[in-house]
């Protein structure tokens, strides 16, 4: 029956699995990677879905502990040419001492993420209405012994990517049960809708909390109190100094019954239907954050259900609704399945097409719902995270993750998603700009390999394989040119991209020095995260130049000239980093056919290491191409043979890209099974380098979780479909991108279709294939632009205005 928009009616119908729908049988209990996660952007939550004791376990993105630093080590400046001299003389021990002493940040860590608060519901149903064979669970016991055994109550669970709400339902005795969980980016909260098939059955208590009960040191909750109409409120502060002050607040609208407050815990009896909404402010952003959180959970309730979610859907679907995609043939008795037996399956050796089509619909689903305009950027973990002290601070790391979470962002369709990161890159700008001077007195920016809340730009953590690498800025950097690239907004190139990407430059142009083969590199500088041998034994991590680092500035280089010369920007500065870019290091092949990880050809200390940092120029670069630079393209085979298939989560999606990349769909194919694997762990299991995989909750394993896998799946799966990342030079000397249709199509994906997939030089793509060959579709230019299309094999030079398409088959 219809109620009136504040109170709403939408019981969930029974639904079967679908292309787009994450299901499970069973509650998540207390394992965090099995609960399913929603968001908009500065807030995130995870649902368990637990039938007594619920838990509703709330982020918001600003929420870090301890407050800005100065860490710039005072002694840096004076150190670095001896530094230098050391590692130009060979004497490798001594230039890593003097370094970790010297430019080590002060303190040496950066601020971390912490969660918000949780929401417990606690459900009250007939006595001995809940039972596993004949033992009688009662709402007292933990949520360790809710039960699982839920088949005898029609229970299901799900994720449903369509409209980005989370659906929970289940019958007991003769009343049906349902809970809808949405995150309203509009509204900025999370919103909860509680229904019962007979009027006043349900019986709910609710409270917010933050931390474990068991941990009361990290809780930092100063205040926690009721408000009138059915809320609750609790206030306090980060750790550490300068920790953010924080608020969360929640709110409810029951229909039917009674609701009150007794104590921090709202109960309501005897309803008919309850909706909760939580909004969080920190003062990162606000002066008042309980005022701002309180006023935005009064505005959405008073709104309506309704109108909530209706607000809601239309912002989602605008965004995720850009992009379909179907992939071979999956038999509609595996589709139907629960995607935790799904994954079982796949570890079995069954083909599930449209589970790689799910799950890079996921992936956007997951952009979407952590990086939004006003946010800040996807973190290691996204937005969600439930420890006070997450596996590497929950930070910005930008040696290879920060970047891989927006790998995705364009070609999936979702450049305003990207937003953040440029935000966040304008807050490091000046904090860059005084540690290029201060550490190494260069103009220009610099960041090494991590930034956290505060924009620090300095070293961190003090760990000679990674800390002091100079290079993370820059690459952050790449990602302004991918995103006038993929759009061609000359606007967003001049205010936005240009002052970014000339100031990387500068830092670099002052701060690379000669070597003895007359080379322009940096020094001193690291392969990101590995380690060498050299002939004598003796193992080192420092080093004058790194191939990796050559991959990157020479894109930089590349890009900026491109930009400047649109631009018609400083031709004094154009032609010296035309003079630095010809003085790089060439790309080099090591003794054993691989492409050489550092300057000399030295040997891994660890072969089958998770970062591939020397493919740089194979993905993200473009140096690397099997029909532009074949020899090279051999060599990054062989680099990829020796270094194997294993390892971290984020690792193996890294490998999926880089054999697209090479052509070989069937072997990206085999990688992107090997991401699949069902890892069924606890969160706070140890840190594994080895054997990533697949959550049940299809988060990416590391293990432990981290986001970039599922973001850099969700791009390897569309590189799989379409490239445009290699140019050709027009007889005006333009460039313009090679766009190459199915160029790694597996034999599984023999039939599909996509659409709305994005292309450099501003293209939207259609198309059907059978037999991995192309048979309808369109290519539509979003603003003026031309390119070089392959399809079927065949070469198409394109020229098309804004709003124009082309047919891909004639």
């Amino acid at each position: 029956m219809s109620c009136c928009p504040r109170h709403g009616k939408t019981i969930m119908q029974d639904k079967t699995a679908s292309d787009l729908k994450l299901w499970y049988r069973q509650p998540a209990i207390d394992n965090w990677n099995r609960a399913l996660p929603i968001g908009c952007g500065k807030l995130g939550a995870m649902v368990f879905g637990n039938l007594s004791d619920e838990r509703i376990q709330l982020n918001e993105d600003s929420l870090w502990n301890g407050g800005e630093q100065n860490r710039i080590n005072p002694d840096a400046l004076k150190h670095l040419a001896q530094i230098r001299e050391h590692l130009a003389n060979g004497d490798l021990e001594q230039a890593q001492w003097l370094t970790n002493d010297a430019m080590a940040g002060i303190p040496d860590s950066m601020r971390c993420y912490e969660p918000l608060a949780d929401l417990f519901m606690q459900f009250q149903y007939p006595a001995g209405a809940l039972h596993t064979g004949d033992a009688v669970l009662t709402n007292a016991q933990s949520m360790r012994t809710d039960p699982t055994d839920v088949a005898h109550l029609s229970y299901r669970r799900e994720l449903d990517l369509a409209d980005a709400s989370i659906n929970v339902s289940y019958k007991i005795d003769d009343v049906t049960y349902t809970r809808k969980h949405i995150a309203s980016f509009p509204d900025n909260v999370i919103a909860i809708r509680l229904e019962v098939s007979k009027p006043g059955a349900l019986n709910v208590r609710l409270r917010l909390q933050r931390g474990p009960l068991a941990s009361y040191s990290t809780r930092y909750v100063d205040d926690s109190r009721a408000l009138e109409d059915g809320g609750t409120y609790l206030t306090g502060k980060a750790a550490g100094k300068g920790g953010v002050r924080f608020a969360t607040c929640m709110m409810t609208d029951a229909i039917g019954g009674s609701s009150h407050t007794i104590g921090e815990t709202v109960v309501v009896e005897k309803a008919d239907a309850l909706t909760i909404v939580i909004a969080g402010a920190t003062s990162f952003r606000h002066d008042n954050p309980l005022q701002v959180a309180t006023d935005r959970v009064n505005h959405a309730i008073n709104k309506g259900w309704d109108t909530l979610l209706a607000d809601q859907l239309a912002d989602y679907q605008a965004l995720f609704n850009r992009v379909t995609l179907q992939l071979g043939d999956t038999q509609a008795a595996k589709q139907s399945l629960p995607t935790d037996e799904r994954l079982q399956r796949l570890v079995a050796g069954d083909d599930d097409p449209s589970m790689a089509a799910l799950y890079h619909q996921f992936g956007r689903y997951l952009l979407i719902s952590s990086s939004r305009a006003g946010s800040m950027p996807a973190n290691l973990q996204g937005i969600w995270n439930q420890d006070f002290w997450p596996a590497w601070g929950s930070k910005y790391t930008i040696n290879i993750n920060t970047e891989m979470n927006y790998w995705p962002a364009e070609v999936a369709n979702l450049s305003e998603c990207h937003s953040p990161l440029f935000e966040m890159l304008n807050r490091m700008l000046p904090r860059g700009k005084q540690v290029a001077k201060e550490m190494y007195d260069c103009d220009g920016f610099v960041c090494h390999h991590n930034t956290d809340l505060w924009a620090d730009c300095c070293p961190t953590d003090r760990n000679l394989g990674a800390s002091y690498w100079v290079m993370g800025g820059a690459w952050l950097s790449l990602h302004l040119w991918d995103h006038f690239d993929h759009t061609g907004d000359l606007t967003f190139l001049k205010e936005t991209a240009w002052p970014l990407l000339s100031e990387s430059c500068m830092f670099f142009l002052q701060f690379l020095v000669k070597n003895a083969k007359g080379h322009l590199i940096i020094s001193p500088t690291l392969s990101p995260e590995n380690a060498y041998r050299l002939p004598s034994g003796q193992v080192g991590t420092l080093c004058e130049g790194s191939t990796m680092d050559t991959a990157i500035l020479h894109m930089l280089f590349k890009n900026t000239l491109r930009a400047g010369m649109l631009l018609g920007q400083h031709p004094e500065l154009m032609e010296q980093i035309q003079q630095a870019l010809e003085q790089l290091p060439p790309l080099s092949i090591g003794k054993h056919g691989q492409l050489m990880e550092w300057l000399e050809d030295y040997d891994e200390l660890d072969q089958h290491h998770r970062h591939v940092s020397h493919l740089f120029a194979l993905h993200p670069g473009n140096q690397i191409d099997p029909t532009l630079t074949p020899e090279l393209a051999e060599a990054a085979k062989t680099t990829l043979t020796r270094r194997g298939d294993d390892g971290t989560g984020w690792s193996k999606a890294w490998k999926i890209l880089f054999w697209a990349r090479l052509g070989q769909g069937d072997r990206a194919h085999d990688l992107l099974k090997n991401l699949l694997e069902l890892v069924d762990s606890h969160s706070g299991d140890p840190i594994n380098y080895e054997h990533g995989g697949t959550y049940p909750n299809l988060f990416c394993a590391h293990p432990p979780f981290q986001i970039d896998g599922n973001f850099g799946g969700c791009a390897a799966i569309a590189e799989m479909l379409v490239q445009s990342h290699t140019t050709v030079t027009d007889e005006q000397d333009n460039e313009q991108p090679i766009i190459r249709l199915l160029p790694a199509c597996p034999t599984q994906w023999s039939t599909g279709s996509v659409s709305g997939l994005k292309t450099r030089g501003g293209f939207e793509l259609q198309m059907q294939w059978e037999n991995r060959s192309i048979t309808s579709g369109k290519l539509t230019a979003t603003c003026d632009s031309q390119c070089l299309l392959v399809v079927n094999g065949v070469e198409k030079q394109i020229v098309l205005k804004a709003g124009e398409s082309i047919s891909l088959v004639d």
